[in-house]
């Protein structure tokens, strides 16, 4: 799939632009040797692969005042002959031939092509969307080069390597951000290059000067990037673009997994966290009373309105993915290949002990034998219960996995 790189793309339009201003200067002079001339007759057509032997209409005749607009077709072979006729370079032709098409097939990808990152309340890419996606990208991606050999002929291939090998650093596809004009795409991904390199020379100042990152300043300067996106996109649009590209939309799909939120939770619930989160991120770094009970209180309010949205069992789920504990029994029910009915008493049994070896450890009225001893029985007692649990074989499954910790 190719993408769009600012810089690379402001240079092919800066040299693009400066061969037809050349052109455009023997255009002027050429017409003026035609007005010292009987009145003007249509220009021959140029020879080309895409003319063939057809007549055709809007054949440029040159005259004072000149127009782009008379040049510029869109019938592809039309506008290839129009440049031929004003005297364009053949390597400016295929320049400006190459970015309508690959501008055409970029619109292609963005606005006919479901793909995953479009769908960002899920935790997980749906693979038949992405099998479809990648399907259609191969379609569309023969259709272009199908269509720019029939326009161009050889050679334009090592042109299109400037197209190819660059890569924008967001997607700007889908019913929403797909509609957006070139300008707006570029001025976005400027707005992100910017953004990176401030967060960047900021990060490194605060190595060089042995300072740590203040989360209050990490918070202006995602505010600030906010902003500029603000002035280019829509209300809607930026929803759409934070959905997909926020740091509290990607910790969502990451603490929210398998729980299957609708696009409507998942939104809901952004749209209430991120508002916490920025007002937690910008009191991060004050460690007075007072900030401190905003915190709290913010982080109470927040999973208040988290519990509301999911509901009483989803919510005791999440909670439960909060824990090291239940994650290191979910983990270890997939190594083992035990059912996931299993997990849940897994991680029981193991929270069961956690709690229980750090009783014995901070039991001050034992001695540090009488706590070593503890600690072996309590580690005797859990495998007899974990092995009932799974089993013989995937006991010493575990047992093996154990020995090579």
């Amino acid at each position: 799939m190719t993408h769009y790189n600012v810089g690379m793309r402001s240079r092919i339009l800066l040299v693009i632009s400066l061969a037809c201003n050349v052109a455009l200067i023997g255009v002027l002079v050429y017409a003026y040797i035609l007005l010292q001339r009987p009145p003007p007759v249509p220009l021959s057509i140029g020879k080309g692969k895409s003319s063939g032997n057809r007549g055709r209409s809007g054949v440029v005749v040159l005259r004072q005042p000149f127009a782009w607009n008379e040049i510029e077709s869109e019938d592809y072979p039309v506008y290839i002959e129009n440049l031929r006729d004003i005297g364009c370079p053949e390597s400016t032709i295929r320049d400006i031939i190459l970015a309508e098409v690959n501008q055409l097939y970029a619109r292609k990808r963005a606005t006919e092509v479901i793909t995953p990152d479009q769908q960002w309340w899920r935790s997980e890419p749906d693979p038949k969307v992405a099998k479809a996606a990648q399907s259609k990208f191969e379609a569309l991606e023969l259709e272009r080069r199908s269509l720019l050999d029939s326009l161009l002929g050889e050679g334009w291939q090592k042109a299109d390597l400037l197209e190819a090998n660059t890569r924008s650093l967001v997607q700007l596809n889908g019913p929403i951000l797909g509609q957006l004009s070139a300008e707006t795409r570029l001025a976005v991904q400027e707005v992100v290059i910017h953004a990176e390199q401030r967060i960047q020379a900021y990060f490194e100042e605060q190595q060089k000067a042995a300072k740590p990152v203040s989360a209050a300043e990490f918070a202006r300067l995602r505010q600030q990037t906010r902003d500029e996106l603000a002035r280019l996109l829509t209300p809607e649009q930026l929803e759409e673009y934070l959905l997909r590209n926020s740091a509290t939309a990607v910790q969502m799909r990451r603490e929210f997994q398998g729980l299957d939120l609708t696009p409507d939770e998942f939104r809901q619930l952004y749209r209430m966290r991120d508002g916490y989160d920025n007002q937690m991120l910008t009191l991060a770094d004050s460690s007075d009373s007072v900030s401190v009970k905003r915190r709290q209180e913010l982080d109470r309010q927040r999973e208040q309105s988290t519990q509301k949205v999911l509901g009483a069992t989803r919510y005791q789920q999440l909670q439960l993915q909060r824990d090291p504990v239940y994650l290191q029994a979910r983990v270890t029910a997939e190594q083992l290949g035990v059912p996931q009915d299993a997990v849940i008493p897994l991680y029981q049994v193991n929270k069961a002990r956690e709690t229980e070896r750090e009783r014995i450890r901070n039991d001050v009225t034992l001695t540090l034998e009488e706590q070593t001893e503890a600690l072996r029985v309590l580690q005797k007692e859990h495998d007899q219960v974990l092995q009932a649990l799974l089993g013989a074989e995937a006991y010493r499954r575990y047992l093996d996995s154990q020995s090579f910790e």
